[in-house]
């Protein structure tokens, strides 16, 4: 190989994510949607990440692989694995070493997590006891309403008022949706609601960890919009923009610690 190359696996319950980086920083990345098995999921993804590199032909060649996710430990090859709430820490450090407060919002679980200085992890709460607010009730959502979840995504932006979403429970949440739908309440006033409520969970597990500026959305509902502009509203504080497609953060964190190593 002409050069030296480290890479990153994020083993997610909705999607895989694999980054490699070489002395020059993100060389290629791939994201796939996750399969049964984990271990499936990090070929899938790996595989998809060294075919755009010219000079690497296998996972074995890397100098160094570091796994994390759920399903950190069935990363073929890997030669360790670091809990992705370090890894999502380290990349959006990475990214602006200002960022203090992070939320990570993948498909089954919302994570407030705080940083040391150093970009090291300070201190996480989490929230995986029921589904709604994450990517998966999101998707739900975006069903019920027949769009696509892009579209969804922007639907609240358009409100000049919300309908407050009061059930705690994404199958509750998901009843209340469809009966306000039926009443002929505006989509967007529905969506704004369902954005604000998210929001405000997320608010709430920032403040256990202590926000702090600045603050930085990671994993994929970060490409929500509604969400973005919800939280903001409601912290009363910018949302960093992160350089990094911000549903590789894990990998690239992982990445990054697979090329200190």
């Amino acid at each position: 190989m002409s050069s030296a190359y480290y890479g990153g696996c994020d083993v997610g319950s909705t999607t895989t994510k694999a980054v490699i980086l070489n002395s020059q920083g993100i060389i290629a990345r791939s994201i796939v949607p996750s399969k049964t098995d984990p271990e499936d999921s990090a070929n899938a993804a790996l595989e998809g990440a060294i075919q755009k590199v010219n000079g690497l032909a296998r996972i074995q060649d890397l100098v160094c692989l570091v796994g994390t996710g759920y399903g950190r430990t069935e990363v073929p090859f890997a030669d360790k694995n670091i809990s992705e709430l370090s890894c999502h820490a380290m990349g959006a450090f990475l990214c602006d070493p200002k960022i203090k407060s992070i939320v990570d919002i993948g498909g089954q679980d919302i994570k407030a997590i705080s940083l040391n200085e150093d970009g090291s992890l300070c201190d996480f709460a989490m929230n995986d006891k029921c589904a709604a607010g994450t990517g998966r009730f999101f998707e739900a959502m975006s069903r019920v309403f027949g769009m696509e979840l892009e579209e969804f995504s922007a639907l609240s932006l358009e409100a000049k008022r919300s309908v407050p979403i009061t059930s705690q429970c994404s199958v509750f949440a998901e009843s209340e949706v469809l009966s306000l739908i039926a009443k002929k309440v505006p989509p967007s006033e529905i969506a704004l609601g369902i954005q604000e409520s998210v929001a405000q969970r997320c608010y709430t597990l920032l403040r256990r960890v202590g926000l702090r500026e600045k603050v930085a959305i990671t994993g994929g509902c970060a490409k929500n919009a509604g969400l973005v502009a919800a939280l903001t509203k409601l912290i009363k504080l910018d949302i960093v923009q992160l350089s990094i497609d911000p549903q590789l953060m894990g990998a690239f964190g992982a990445a990054i610690f697979a090329q200190r190593r």
